[in-house]
């Protein structure tokens, strides 16, 4: 969205920026440091940790994947949980570029943006255990750059129809920005003050989410990953634990040397008594 904005003179520059282009060094550090402080912490607000603890009574990262995401809360805990957690991820990363943004424009709104995809990724609140940070790549799309955002999210649909992989969609995805920015920020367009830096965050993000995804790569090479669906798993929880142990397990050659670890967990939102206790 704010690449609508970058024609008038504030909108590379941001409002801070195109109105004191010379700042002495220590506000320059100190605005700087805010710009990555304050979207860090604003990403370590797990939305799928708060929605899964205040309304279940139970952390997501217990059952499935063990992922604090979109996909997993999808899975455990169905399409109410999902769009809670889909609007928190994407209203905290929109939240942290424009906080960006007001400084220097573009180039802060990048970092800002990377900042708090890293603090959903690590948490400090939750022992640097989050997401894998989809949701908040695609505020970032969304808010600097539509032109990519559209590109990708058609490669996002067309794999992820073609596959049920929403994990191999997002990696095609996030292997393609930093292509697709180079192509329209460096090729098409006189380039703007500080766009090697963005590219280089555009190489870290895709780097990240390749790593983070990782573990997804070599399940669907195996053909055990799970296919989504757009629908809350009528297992119950302790189905879904053991069946994506047995899947880890199995991606790692180990099946045999490694027991599935099974959460014996009552169903989310169900009655606690139901518990049943480890041996």
């Amino acid at each position: 969205m704010l690449y609508f904005f970058l024609r008038y003179p504030w909108g590379y520059y941001g409002l801070i920026g195109s109105r004191y282009p010379a700042l002495p060094l220590f506000a320059e550090l100190a605005l700087l440091a805010a710009c990555i402080l304050i979207p860090y912490l604003l990403g370590s607000v797990n939305t799928a940790i708060i929605v899964s603890g205040r309304f279940y009574h139970d952390d997501i990262r217990n059952y499935g994947s063990g992922n604090a995401g979109f996909t997993n809360i999808m899975r455990i805990y169905g399409k109410k949980a999902a769009v809670i957690t889909f609007v928190g991820d994407i209203l905290k990363t929109v939240i942290a570029i424009l906080i960006g943004w007001c400084y220097l424009g573009m180039e802060t709104a990048y970092i800002a943006g990377f900042a708090c995809f890293l603090g959903h990724i690590f948490p400090v609140f939750y022992q640097f255990r989050g997401g894998k940070g989809i949701l908040c790549l695609t505020a970032i799309l969304i808010m600097l750059d539509w032109r990519i955002f559209l590109i990708l999210l058609a490669v996002f649909l067309l794999m992820v129809g073609m596959t049920k992989y929403i994990s191999f969609g997002s990696v095609l995805g996030a292997m393609l920005y930093p292509l697709l920015f180079n192509r329209f920020n460096l090729k098409l367009n006189p380039p703007f003050d500080g766009v090697y830096t963005c590219q280089l965050i555009t190489i870290l993000i895709a780097v990240i989410v390749v790593v983070k995804h990782w573990g997804n790569l070599k399940r669907i090479f195996s053909g055990t990953e799970s296919k989504f669906e757009f629908r809350k798993s009528k297992k119950t929880v302790d189905e879904t634990a053991a069946e994506n142990a047995e899947q880890r397990n199995a991606a790692e050659g180990s099946a045999e040397e490694k027991p599935a670890r099974i959460n014996y967990g009552a169903l989310p939102g169900g009655n606690g008594s139901n518990k049943k206790k480890k041996k």
